[in-house]
């Protein structure tokens, strides 16, 4: 096969400027995607443990639907479903949302100016997807920790007069999360990767800007090559973060 390699033009111009914009659209939907996902699972684990049965069988149809459906049905499921499920007043709402894209600063010869970026309703619901797919998983690891926990704890949280939501605020989710922080750090990983997902609804994110160069440039294997060695690179960082984490924190809850 006669192709002729073209690296020096990944890093300069155009395809330059799209792989950055491509990049910070992913940290950016992975940030948000998490944070949300750590709220939602926190809520979803608290209420699968409650006495209260509604709440349980809520829970658990939750986490069972979510975890057993492929996530890429899901973003085409939000994404069509949206003008259904979600008022028309929030939809116009978050088709008027704008986001700061940094800046300004130079990279591979190209200037970038920080500048206001219009979100979507794409962008909205990929990140829904991502939240919901990954809080399912995130409310399971939280569920496991807290079982690691002694029961009495929560038997002698409420023997001094707290309730049952603050004795698992004060005393079960401090050392269940604290227990569970390697897991979801693994979760937060699988979050990253699965954003490039996010591509088949048009969101620019890197695995977009990769197809647009691969269209636009005919430089298909570079492209991807750089798209690839990002995903490695932000996959290592966080592997550091959890063998760090282990090394310096984790020795303190081993039995």
């Amino acid at each position: 096969m006669d192709y002729t390699f073209h690296w020096a033009r990944m890093f300069s111009g155009e395809p330059a400027q799209w792989m950055w914009e491509g990049f910070c659209t992913t940290m950016q939907i992975s940030t948000i995607s998490l944070i949300c996902a750590m709220i939602l699972g926190i809520v979803i684990c608290v209420m699968r443990m409650t006495p209260f049965k509604p709440f349980q069988w809520f829970s658990l149809a939750f986490t069972e639907f979510f975890r057993n459906t492929p996530l890429l049905v899901q973003i085409f499921f939000w994404y069509n479903a949206s003008s259904f499920v979600i008022p028309k007043v929030i939809n116009d709402w978050m088709n008027d949302l704008y986001y700061w894209f940094p800046g300004p600063f130079t990279l591979f010869g190209h200037h970038f100016v920080g500048e206001w970026m219009l979100f979507n309703v794409e962008l909205f619901m990929g990140i829904i997807a991502l939240t919901v797919y990954t809080s399912a998983f995130i409310a399971e690891e939280i569920r496991a920790g807290i079982f690691s926990i002694p029961k009495n704890q929560l038997e002698a949280s409420r023997a001094v007069g707290l309730s049952f939501l603050q004795g698992y605020r004060y005393v079960i989710l401090p050392q269940a999360l604290r227990i569970v922080i390697p897991p979801l750090i693994s979760q937060a990983l699988n979050l990253i990767k699965n954003s490039s997902l996010v591509m088949v609804l048009g969101v620019t994110d890197l695995m977009y800007q990769a197809t647009q160069i691969e269209s636009y440039h005919a430089m298909p294997f570079e492209a991807f090559t750089v798209a690839l060695l990002i995903y490695l690179a932000i996959s290592l960082v966080v592997s550091f973060c959890i063998t760090m984490y282990n090394k310096h924190f984790m020795i303190q809850v081993m039995y």
